[in-house]
């Protein structure tokens, strides 16, 4: 039976993967759920956001009743979904007019950025309660919000510096990111940009793929993320050797 963290760790990086998900919510005119497919991103904690328009029947949902649970799965290539990961998250949505939300969730989907100041568009984010994951036949767990999501409690430098890190980044060190994608989380090579970096570690993208990468402990200041950044491209080019 695998520990609890590394349950929750799946979950984390299953939720952190995802550009997509079902968001069931509870439909006003006749009391069901109505199920509906919704681009995702996360906040700095691990708990997903979205983008949507108030034309959208869910959008009117969650208004009138806020409770509604996403699910995310990466099943789609197997010949038998049922033995592959998937994890469903519930809480409570509320609109999100954070900065850092918008900015997180438009560098995982930049072409958004088209139609996010239209006036019927607005960010919003799930309140996470708890989570129900499968890793397959056998493999069930509750997770509890604690257990989910990243505390945040020492981390309000790392959050402030976030943006410039990520553009740092971005800008200057495409090799490195290149270098953590291919060495360090099993991806091929390709033009990979960092969306957010939290005290967990780092998300990173390229062409319709996400990628997870974690520190060896938390961090909480732009001085630790850096070391854990240089850290972590030493071990990437130790393994290519």
């Amino acid at each position: 039976m695998p520990a609890k963290s590394e349950i929750a760790n799946a979950a984390r990086a299953l939720i952190r993967r995802a550009f997509k998900g079902s968001l069931a919510s509870i439909d006003g005119r006749n009391d069901y759920p109505y199920a509906s497919l919704v681009t995702l991103a996360t906040d700095t904690d691990g708990g997903p956001t979205l983008l949507i328009s108030k034309l959208a029947r869910h959008t009117a949902n969650l208004a009138a009743d806020p409770r509604a649970s996403i699910l995310i799965d990466e099943t789609g290539a197997l010949a038998d979904p049922l033995q592959g990961a998937r994890v469903t998250i519930y809480g409570k949505a509320e609109p999100a007019p954070e900065p850092g939300v918008r900015r997180r969730f438009l560098a995982r989907h930049p072409e958004a950025s088209f139609y996010a100041d239209f006036p019927d568009f607005a960010f919003w984010k799930l309140k996470v309660e708890g989570a129900h994951y499968i890793g397959g036949f056998g493999r069930i767990f509750d997770l509890t919000a604690d257990e989910l999501l990243v505390p945040l409690t020492d981390a309000a430098r790392l959050i402030e510096a976030e943006p410039g890190i990520v553009e740092h980044m971005n800008e200057d060190h495409a090799d490195a990111l290149e270098l953590y994608a291919t060495a360090l989380a099993d991806a091929s090579a390709g033009a990979w940009r960092m969306v957010g970096i939290d005290p967990e570690g780092f998300d990173i993208v390229a062409a319709g793929a996400a990628r997870r990468v974690l520190f060896a402990q938390p961090i909480g200041t732009p001085e630790e993320a850096r070391k854990e950044l240089v850290r972590l491209a030493a071990e990437a080019r130790a393994g290519r050797q």
